[in-house]
């Protein structure tokens, strides 16, 4: 999933399922570390919790509502509403217990 500016409200904010957002970029290199444990944990949790990317340089209204000040920044939401935020890079099972809390 990819979050914009645009689909924000509708896709994280209205999501009937928790949701984690990944903001990144793609000149940053710990973002590229954490891509593909984000891409697997995706299809891991598919059907019960949306789990997406938010570009900040492509969509800055989102990154600067949220604060954004170092990236990656995972947020987690649940009815809309931030449960936990996490910056810098997690390895898999850190980012799984968050998940798991989460649900």
């Amino acid at each position: 999933m990819h979050f914009t500016d645009a689909n924000f409200k509708k896709e994280a904010l209205e999501s009937h399922l928790p949701v984690l957002v990944d903001f990144w970029t793609t000149w940053c290199g710990p973002c590229k570390m954490i891509a593909p444990i984000v891409e697997e944990l995706a299809k891991d949790y598919a059907g019960k919790v949306k789990i997406g990317k938010l570009n900040v340089d492509e969509n800055p209204k989102t990154a600067t509502h949220y604060s954004i000040m170092s990236i990656p920044t995972l947020i987690f939401l649940k009815h809309g509403k931030v449960m936990a935020q996490s910056a810098g890079v997690l390895n898999k099972a850190e980012l799984k217990k968050k998940i798991e809390a989460l649900i």
